[in-house]
């Protein structure tokens, strides 16, 4: 049995130690933001904050969730530089077919709330790893400058 802390709410799953917190997401508290794309923390698809910080929950087993504020893409509305950031996502039309744009929001938040102003090198630093295949890179970086220069 684990508890963990998800989106200000504590959950107790009874699941295995090394049941990647993406699958206990899903299947277990039927969180469907955070998606599966390669399971070895290359594609930045199931990206969700821990502690606040960006992390790959496909490879962080539940065990080492427990103690950690887990925070998902079902909350940022709630929050003031998701919110913004979702709002200039729609905007410039980011998404494409949508499918790795929880962990683009969840990436992007994260450095907006580090990085104030981030330069372009600052943004692709910040978004490597997130793999967009329909190729919205210029529309993504785009979405965070806007938001940077107009809403910070």
């Amino acid at each position: 049995m684990y508890t963990i802390n998800v989106n200000d709410q504590d959950h107790t799953v009874d699941v295995p130690g090394d049941k990647p917190l993406l699958w206990v997401l899903r299947e277990n508290l039927k969180l469907f933001g955070s998606k599966y794309g390669c399971g070895q923390a290359l594609c930045g698809a199931c990206t969700v904050h821990v502690d606040g910080q960006p992390t790959r929950s496909c490879v962080m087993p539940i065990s080492a969730a427990e103690g950690h504020r887990i925070t998902t893409i079902e909350v940022m509305n709630e929050d003031n530089i998701g919110r913004l950031v979702q709002a200039a996502w729609q905007e410039l039309n980011v998404p494409q077919c949508g499918y790795c744009q929880s962990g683009q929001v969840m990436a992007a938040t994260a450095l907006l709330k580090d990085n104030r102003s981030p330069s372009d090198r600052d943004i692709d630093e910040a978004m490597s790893g997130n793999i967009c295949r329909c190729g919205t890179y210029p529309r993504i970086r785009k979405a965070i400058h806007k938001i940077a220069s107009e809403q910070l």
